[in-house]
């Protein structure tokens, strides 16, 4: 049994979920991890001065559990219960690939997190098409009045920032205003590369 472990991070609304839901239905084996599902409740998210909840932190997220809900699938990823049916044309090698898609808005700048990857994407959008998807979206706690441009603009641009300067890093870069089609098609591609590795791997192994 082999896993592959994809980071999708990005900016918010750069279309993270979306994307990884569509390849989860086009991947063999298939599962996602959202990292919204970990975030703290509210009474222990920390407010600033300002009066603005900072989410958009890593102290607002139960990080630990989330390594251990990833570490859990890899050591048993067919037992997770929600493993899509392989397609028809997956090759008898690729049968025993899991694939877990993590999906998140600060998936790179934990370390514990760092050595899991075999990929890693990271959706950008520029400002004014970010702020604009932003005001689209209802959030509870709703966002206050200034919370974009006070909190979550910043904040991705100081994790943004970070992840750059990180010369070991491997990212891959994906500008977000593109079409879901042109992101799926390109994302979809470059893990077909990573199994089909892993096949040529397989075949050099029973040889």
């Amino acid at each position: 049994m082999k896993v592959l472990v994809i980071g999708l991070g990005g900016v918010t609304n750069g279309g993270k979920t979306t994307l990884a839901e569509k390849l989860k239905n086009m991947l063999p084996n298939c599962d996602i991890i959202s990292q919204d599902d970990f975030f703290k409740p509210e009474s222990e998210v920390e407010t600033d001065e300002r009066g603005f909840k900072l989410y958009d932190v890593l102290d607002a997220l139960y990080m630990d559990e989330m390594v251990a809900s990833i570490r859990n699938w890899m050591k048993s990823p067919a037992s997770s219960g929600v493993v899509t049916e392989e397609p028809q044309n997956t090759c008898d090698n690729l049968k025993n690939v899991y694939i877990l898609i993590v999906e998140g808005f600060l998936l790179y700048n934990y370390e514990p997190l760092n050595e899991l990857w075999n990929r890693r994407y990271f959706l950008t959008l520029p400002y004014e098409e970010c702020k604009r998807r932003r005001s689209t979206r209802i959030y509870q706690p709703a966002d206050t009045p200034g919370y974009f441009d006070g909190h979550v603009w910043p904040m991705y641009l100081k994790y943004k920032s970070e992840l750059e300067e990180n010369a070991s890093m491997q990212v891959d870069y994906l500008d977000g205003t593109k079409s879901q089609e042109e992101l799926l098609s390109y994302v979809y591609s470059d893990i077909i590369q990573e199994l089909n590795k892993l096949r040529e791997e397989n075949q050099q192994g029973t040889a």
